[in-house]
């Protein structure tokens, strides 16, 4: 089943006169809406009382909870002591991860700093094969880990980057944020056929039915010649890309990923009309047929 919500809590569900994200579950779930992120980008600081009450109402409310880990992870750092201090932010997140009934965990893989691009990925993938053993050796194998591609040009994520992560292991499930693709190609989705490219490289890199349960990213961003800038909203216009051009093929190929929309502030909003233009064009193909 196809899952659409936001990451975090839109400006709306405040000004509606809510506090608590526990309530955000009840909220989306009356928009019509079943997923919600929960962002620890700036440290996992969720109390363990605070993670079981969202999941208790995520449950009652059937809203499927995914959970993205410290920005401060980066898997190519030369330094041991420096891959420790990740081992702790993947514990975190997995342990959080854990209370909150989340089964995905995202991460951004890291930037090479002043290593040479293919060696720091190489120390990358090295070192994420390390951390899922880890992992399992700490009771926390059960997780979804899901690389994401990144928006900025210097950093590592890119398709190729993510599709090589993915490969190490059959429980490891991409985060393909189109905006950010879209940013690191400098406005490079821009027709469905660019879209389409998108998935026929993950066919062929991971298979068909991973890449039908991909975890996804989307929002509009804005770009600088090095790549993503800030994020933008639907209504904001002049920027992309276009979710209108993704939604076509997610029911032709009968796909079946989790959505998470990242506008700045309006991405419950913005979740909703990516899941009316996901049932417009499966109306049009059952039309069509």
């Amino acid at each position: 089943m196809i899952k659409f919500g936001p990451s975090g809590n839109s400006e709306a569900f405040y000004e509606a006169g809510y506090k608590h994200t526990y309530q955000a579950m009840a909220w989306l779930s009356d928009m019509g809406l079943n997923a919600y992120e929960y962002s620890c980008g700036r440290g996992v600081r969720i109390k363990e009382e605070t993670a079981v009450q969202i999941r208790a109402e995520a449950e009652r409310c059937g809203i499927t909870l995914s959970l993205h880990a410290p920005y401060f992870i980066n898997l190519a750092n030369e330094a041991e002591d420096k891959f420790e201090k990740n081992v702790e932010y993947f514990t975190e997140s997995a342990k959080a991860a854990q209370a909150l009934g989340a089964r995905r965990i995202v991460f951004h893989p890291g930037s090479p700093a002043k290593q040479e691009r293919g060696a720091a990925f190489a120390r990358c993938r090295e070192n994420f094969a390390r951390m899922l053993r880890l992992m399992d050796e700490l009771g926390y194998g059960e997780l979804t880990y899901c690389p994401e591609t990144m928006g900025k040009i210097n950093q590592l994520g890119d398709l190729a980057e993510v599709i090589e992560l993915v490969r190490l292991d059959d429980r490891v499930l991409p985060t393909i944020d189109f905006g950010h693709l879209h940013t690191r190609g400098l406005g490079a989705l821009n027709t469905a056929e660019d879209f389409d490219a998108v998935i026929r490289a993950l066919e062929d890199g991971i298979g068909v039915e991973r890449t039908r349960r991909m975890h996804v990213h989307f929002s509009k961003i804005e770009y600088t010649q090095m790549g993503e800038k800030r994020h933008r909203t639907f209504d904001d216009e002049g920027f992309g890309p276009d979710f209108s051009l993704l939604a076509p093929i997610l029911v032709r190929k009968n796909m079946e990923p989790t959505i998470i929309c990242e506008s700045k502030g309006t991405m419950a909003k913005d979740s909703l009309t990516m899941k009316q233009l996901y049932e417009q064009a499966k109306q049009h193909e059952s039309e069509e047929k």
